[in-house]
């Protein structure tokens, strides 16, 4: 069970915080709206109104006991710069400002922001390889250039183990895991024969990897 402060319930800070809390954290939010706060108080363990650009009011919340503060204001470019320099200042240990333009980020770096969040610009990209790859289920961006994707088992693998199609050296691409009924199995037998009922998770070179995925069928 970790700590968490959520600044700004928005759609992404409200959906945020609740999924925190379903994950048996501690959650803090703090809103300068009542509506806000009353709506999200059932699902966290402390919901409390005030503006967090009041320095007092983030003083007394005692940031540097959280383990991590998220800023969930990103349409409000100043308050979003503000507040995040505020909490770096009042020793938090690590700030995560939320973000829904390149140049908003690089300020946010600037200001001290240990991490910073693109929830549209990464929805956006998971939907466009999403429909680019129709065998594909999921994807995760590593870097910009590697990812791991959850695919569905190329018919022309289904009765073949990974030693026999030779994956590595042919495709340049690593088979981590193999999900089947919901369970992940994170290594597999490199003898063991594909059945075409599974999702395989594999890693590699995302543009590689787009190519290569897009003429399996």
């Amino acid at each position: 069970m970790r700590s968490m402060l959520v600044i700004g319930l928005g759609r992404f800070g409200e959906n945020l915080a609740k999924m925190l809390a379903e994950l048996d954290n501690e959650v803090m939010v703090v809103d300068s709206s009542e509506e806000n706060v009353n709506k999200i108080a059932p699902y966290v363990t402390r919901a409390l109104i005030g503006d967090c650009m009041d320095e007092n009011i983030l003083r007394s919340l005692g940031v540097e006991d959280f383990d991590v503060c998220f800023v969930c204001i990103s349409e409000h470019f100043q308050s979003s710069l503000e507040i995040t320099s505020l909490l770096k200042d009042l020793g938090a240990k690590c700030v995560v400002s939320k973000t829904d333009r390149d140049l908003h980020a690089k300020f946010l770096r600037k200001l001290g922001a240990d991490a910073v969040v693109h929830p549209e610009r990464d929805m956006a990209q998971r939907t466009a390889i999403r429909y680019t790859m129709p065998s594909a289920f999921d994807y995760i961006e590593l870097t910009p250039e590697y990812a791991i994707f959850e695919i569905g088992t190329p018919s022309a693998w289904v009765g073949k183990t990974i030693r026999q199609l030779d994956i590595r050296t042919k495709y340049q691409i690593n088979i981590i895991g193999v999900k089947e009924n919901g369970q992940v199995v994170p290594a597999i037998d490199p003898n063991r024969a594909f059945t075409g009922t599974e999702h395989l998770l594999i890693a590699g070179n995302k543009k590689e990897s787009i190519r290569l995925l897009s003429a399996l069928k």
